[in-house]
C-alpha cells in the first residue's frame, strides 16, 4: 500500500499530544475485556459502537445477547486475522472502522484504529468497501510509520487524526 504522510515527520508528537484523550478515557476499561472477561456483552458493544459511529450504534443493541457474547469470544480468541475480523463485521452495526476499534481496545493495541482522518492524514484513498486485504495493508502500514518514529499504534493514530482535523478541509 502507497502511503505518503501529510503530518511533517518532525511534527508527530506535537499532533498526538493535541488530541483530546478525554472522549476515549472511557474506553479504557475495555482493555480488560479480551484477556479477562473473553467477549462482549450488548451494552459494552453499544457502548464501543457509539464511540466510533452513533448513527450505528443503535444497530448494536439489535444484536441477541448469545450472538454478541459467542462472535466475540471466538474474535478475541481466533488467531487467523480474517477470523477476528470477519466475525466481528457479521454484528449489526460493526464494520471495519468499529471493529478495529474493537479489536485495538479489546484484544491488542498495535491494531490501528481504522477512520477517515488517519486515511487521509497518510494520503491514502478510502475504498469504495473495505475489505480484508485492505485492512492487512494498513495494518502494516501504520505498524511501520509508527515504528520507523518511536510511537505506540495508538500514538500514531492520535496524530494522524488530529492533524486531518486540523488541516483536512470539507
Amino acid at each position: 500500500m502507497e502511503y505518503t504522510l501529510r503530518v511533517p515527520p518532525q511534527k508527530l508528537r506535537h499532533y498526538q499530544e493535541k488530541y483530546d484523550y478525554k472522549a476515549e478515557a472511557r474506553l479504557e476499561k475495555f482493555r480488560r475485556i479480551g484477556p479477562q472477561q473473553g467477549h462482549l456483552t450488548v451494552p459494552q458493544l453499544h457502548e464501543i459502537c457509539r464511540w466510533k459511529s452513533k448513527r450505528r450504534a443503535a444497530l448494536a443493541k439489535t444484536n441477541p445477547a448469545s450472538l454478541v457474547k459467542e462472535l466475540t469470544a471466538f474474535a478475541f480468541s481466533a488467531k487467523c486475522e480474517t477470523s477476528k475480523l470477519g466475525a466481528l463485521t457479521l454484528l449489526d452495526g460493526v464494520h471495519f472502522p468499529t471493529a478495529s476499534v474493537i479489536l485495538h481496545f479489546c484484544v491488542d493495541q498495535s491494531y490501528p484504529i481504522l477512520d477517515v482522518r488517519a486515511l487521509w492524514s497518510l494520503s491514502i484513498e478510502k475504498p469504495s468497501q473495505y475489505t480484508f486485504q485492505f485492512w492487512e495493508k494498513y495494518v502494516g502500514v501504520c505498524r511501520a510509520v509508527a515504528k520507523q518514529h518511536g510511537m505506540s499504534v495508538r500514538e500514531l493514530d492520535m496524530a494522524l487524526w488530529q492533524y486531518s482535523k486540523d488541516h483536512q478541509r470539507g
